[in-house]
């Protein structure tokens, strides 16, 4: 069976299509999942025949599927900054993205949303207390 945090490490800190760490310009589907933009554009610019449709972004057909994210960083993350020799402990639940409103982490263990007119990304939790479908921008 799957490791539960394994698992949401996966889905929230790499791409879904090429599984190479998410890097920006971050973009998201209607599904939630989150892509490298760069790794959508390779997709949707191959198309030989011999190529096997990848799942994962099967429902993708243009570049207009996608959102483009304006994610907030975390400043309490430190994880590219620092060369890794593999000394030191990785918190796996150290998030690096952030809600602007509330500041909850982006680590899976809360529920994000992102509006598809601007891209903003905010928590369940911050569109609760807002209650209203424009961006707080």
């Amino acid at each position: 069976q799957v490791d539960k945090v394994a698992e949401l490490v996966a889905r929230w800190f790499y791409c879904a299509l090429s599984q190479e760490k998410l890097r920006r310009p971050i973009v998201a589907c209607e599904l939630g999942r989150l892509y490298n933009k760069d790794a959508i554009i390779e997709y949707l610019l191959d198309k030989s025949p011999d190529k096997t449709p990848m799942e994962s972004a099967s429902h993708i057909k243009s570049i207009k599927n996608v959102t483009e994210l304006q994610l907030v960083d975390n400043p309490a993350w430190c994880g590219d900054k620092e060369s890794i020799k593999g000394d030191k402990y990785d918190d796996l639940q150290a998030a690096r993205f952030i809600c602007p409103v509330v500041g909850l982490e982006m680590n899976g263990r809360h529920r994000f949303c992102f509006l598809r007119n601007c891209g903003c990304v905010f928590s369940e939790r911050a569109l609760k207390e807002i209650k209203a479908e424009v961006c707080h921008k």
